[in-house]
């Protein structure tokens, strides 16, 4: 864009304003800008300056995420597995529920470059905007799920030998369609729950578990750490998304009465 940066820590607000109306000409969309200032933030983070962009999105005339639509965690359950009739949509479909993988990130993932002893690292082209991400390999389900797609698709990926990625997830789509799952997102809602209780030993909000006010102050910093980690992991760097896979961080507040 002609500006000229000699160093990481040369990013300015007015570089950041024209990156955003960049975007906006180029007719992305708001959450997909609000994606890009995250990585934006990090950068500010990164090169210490940590606020150089508000954390308000609205300053830059973007509208705010989805307010949180209610506990959307669905669970793998054998009932749902039996009516998925092709092999590599189930093993798509468990790699989901076990890492909180987005379906595109199953099918492409190659077991041989992805798991590095205690971690799955997921390479860039793999992922929803590009970016490298690791996931911890905690749990030796995960691990016994992991023999076994080493077993069916060797150095390979669940795309196929000689088959499109566009094939595969065509076929994915049928057949999540055919067993009532439809894109199975839900299962990274389910994922993200399950490692907040593994990180806190209690639920999470959306679960039934309480919000920050009802907890200590050693226990929100164990809720704010557990989230940010659980974000990142997600392939998100800023905490509020999590409240779209946990639940509000805090209550929310009552609707006034319009008759009052």
């Amino acid at each position: 864009m002609g500006y000229h940066l000699p160093g990481v820590a040369s990013l300015k607000p007015k570089h950041v304003q024209a990156l955003v109306a960049r975007w906006k000409g180029l007719d992305l969309n708001d959450a997909t800008i609000r994606n890009r200032l995250g990585w934006v933030r990090w950068w500010a983070m990164k090169a210490n300056k940590p606020g150089l962009i508000p954390n308000d999105n609205a300053v830059f005339g973007l509208a705010e995420r989805t307010p949180y639509q209610g506990n959307r965690a669905r669970i793998l359950t054998p009932e749902v597995t039996a009516k998925v009739k092709d092999a590599a949509t189930l093993m798509a479909l468990r790699l989901q529920a076990a890492f909180g993988l987005r379906r595109e990130e199953a099918l492409k993932l190659r077991p041989g470059r992805a798991i590095q002893r205690d971690r799955l690292c997921l390479k860039a082209s793999w992922t929803k905007g590009g970016r490298y991400r690791e996931i911890p390999i905690t749990h030796e389900r995960q691990q016994a799920l992991l023999l076994e797609l080493r077993a069916m698709v060797g150095d390979g990926s669940l795309i196929g030998e000689g088959r499109r990625y566009v094939d595969a997830m065509n076929a994915y789509r049928h057949h999540t369609r055919v067993a009532g799952l439809g894109n199975a997102h839900g299962l990274r809602h389910a994922w993200a729950q399950w490692q907040y209780k593994a990180r806190t030993g209690r639920d999470c909000p959306a679960a039934g578990g309480p919000t920050l006010e009802a907890l200590s102050a050693d226990e929100r910093r164990q809720d704010y750490a557990a989230r940010l980690e659980i974000a990142r992991e997600l392939g998100h760097n800023r905490i509020d998304v999590t409240d779209t896979y946990l639940g509000r961080r805090y209550q929310a507040a009552p609707k006034r009465d319009r008759a009052a």
